[in-house]
């Protein structure tokens, strides 16, 4: 079998430099009058995307940039050689591990130190933000496969131990707060940390993977990049784009994408929303799809981000 472990920080530098229902209520009777509680409001309709996201560019420098229609795009920071960092989902702040293991977070030109003792070399050990773009989630220093995870405010507060998991590679969390998930380090499978019980558990139905794009907001569906057995498995950094298929994490089942073209990613939104990339010739299109499968949105991206990896898009 092909798969490999991830590359260290130099390796990666080479590699990276050539990748590119209301209620209804019935007539009251002829009586006296009775209370009656009001019904409850129908749920209002989320509001539509506009097309604020963040990138990656593979180009010198390895910038990370917001992009917002009719403003362009903003540089947020760079990707640091080790591999390893994210963007929040509110779009507007960056999390890195430098060589020495320490977990940067990077506020318009504010840098703070939140924590020191990650396992740093390794590009898939990347961290992730909550869903509140407030904390910050890091794979710990070890000697064996499954690592310790824990939780840092970014302002370097509040640290704690969520769990120890084999799946520390590329971490997604869901946006209820309870789960976090990630592949191995070896590629072999996906695996889902419950960070109320610490207790984490293999994906079903996913073999090998190279790639956690993200997490429903339940955390019972998971959009990943399975590999066949004789794949490759890569270096461990992030993607520009991949085949994404859906699988519920307790059956192992992969949920239909009714989108056609060629998919290039999926994203779970906070409310439930999958968010489809699909390739284009001059400029990649978004499929914003609702928690039936029905397509609700269309946007097309910029033209400058169609070779670009995706790191957030901003609800």
């Amino acid at each position: 079998m092909m798969n490999t472990r991830p590359l260290s920080a130099a390796a990666l530098c080479a590699t990276l430099t050539a990748a590119l229902a209301t209620p209804a209520f019935a007539a009251p009777a002829l009586a006296a009058p009775t209370s009656t509680a009001p019904a409850a409001a129908p749920a209002a309709a989320p509001k539509p995307l506009t097309g604020v996201a963040v990138y990656l560019s593979y180009d010198t420098g390895f910038p990370v940039s917001r992009y917002e229609p009719r403003k362009g795009f903003t540089k947020l920071g760079a990707m640091p050689m080790t591999g390893q960092f994210s963007a929040s989902p509110d779009g507007r702040k960056l999390a890195w591990i430098t060589d020495a293991g320490y977990v940067r977070v990077g506020d318009g030109r504010r840098v703070t130190t939140a924590a020191k003792g990650a396992a740093a070399g390794f590009p898939c050990a990347t961290p992730v933000w909550s869903p509140d773009s407030r904390r910050v989630a890091y794979v710990g220093k070890g000697n064996s496969d499954a690592r310790p995870i824990s939780v840092v405010g970014a302002d370097g507060r509040g640290r704690r131990r969520a769990g120890t998991t084999l799946g520390l590679c590329h971490l997604a969390w869901s946006a209820n707060g309870r789960y976090l998930a990630g592949y191995a380090g070896t590629t072999e499978g996906v695996y889902r940390l419950d960070v109320k019980t610490g207790k984490a558990t293999k994906v079903k139905g996913v073999a090998l993977a190279n790639h956690v794009q993200s997490l429903s907001p339940d955390g019972s569906k998971v959009v990943v990049a399975p590999l066949s057995r004789n794949a490759a498995g890569g270096d461990g950094s992030w993607p520009g784009s991949f085949r994404p298929v859906v699988v519920d994490v307790a059956t192992g089942k992969k949920v239909a994408i009714p989108v056609k073209g060629s998919l290039i990613g999926a994203y779970y939104l906070r409310d439930g929303r999958l968010v489809v990339r699909v390739a284009g010739r001059t400029a990649n299109t978004l499929v914003v799809l609702d928690r039936n499968g029905r397509q609700v949105q269309r946007l097309t991206e910029p033209a400058a981000a169609r070779r670009q990896a995706l790191l957030q898009i901003v609800g």
